[in-house]
């Protein structure tokens, strides 16, 4: 069984832990790997401050009990009446198991609750996974691109998508 449910205080580490597992896979072999192992760690940590800060709605799924998968969105700073999802991770013992999908239909209600018609997200171009997941999600590419610097100097390029809510 999948719940989706907001996070809470006590949250913090299982959410770091999903973050840091999945961004690990997906984004640290983008990365030399003292600079990926900086990310990890720091993501592992920085979600009690996240919760704390209540910077945006942070969604927890649930399978069996067992946290899976996050979502971050807030209305959108740069594209005004749209929301923005911030973050969306699952954990890679989840790849494939449709908690990330229910996670992506919960986040969609949520916004659509909250008023929203349409969102916006953006995903590293090289992240194959992640933008099959998003183009299942119904989102398309809206043609945009930017360079984002994580921190090390070496600008990567994402893709923004957009959908329906």
């Amino acid at each position: 069984m999948i719940e989706v449910r907001r996070a809470g205080p006590g949250d913090g580490d299982v959410l770091g832990e999903i973050h840091a597992t999945a961004w690990e896979m997906a984004y640290a072999p983008f990365f030399d790997a003292e600079f990926a192992a900086r990310g990890i760690r720091s993501r592992r940590t920085r979600w009690h401050a996240r919760i704390e800060q209540r910077a945006g709605t942070i969604l927890l799924a649930e399978e069996d009990g067992r946290p899976l998968a996050l979502s971050v969105h807030a209305p959108s700073r740069t594209r005004p009446g749209l929301a923005e999802i911030h973050s969306f991770y699952s954990h890679p013992d989840s790849w494939g198991s449709g908690i990330a999908t229910a996670l992506m239909t919960g986040t969609l209600q949520l916004l659509r609750d909250d008023g929203f018609h349409r969102v916006h997200l953006w995903t590293l171009r090289d992240t194959p996974r992640s933008r099959r997941f998003y183009t299942k999600c119904g989102f398309a590419e809206s043609g945009a691109t930017r360079l984002f610097d994580f921190g090390d100097g070496n600008p990567l390029e994402q893709v923004e998508y957009e959908g329906s809510c």
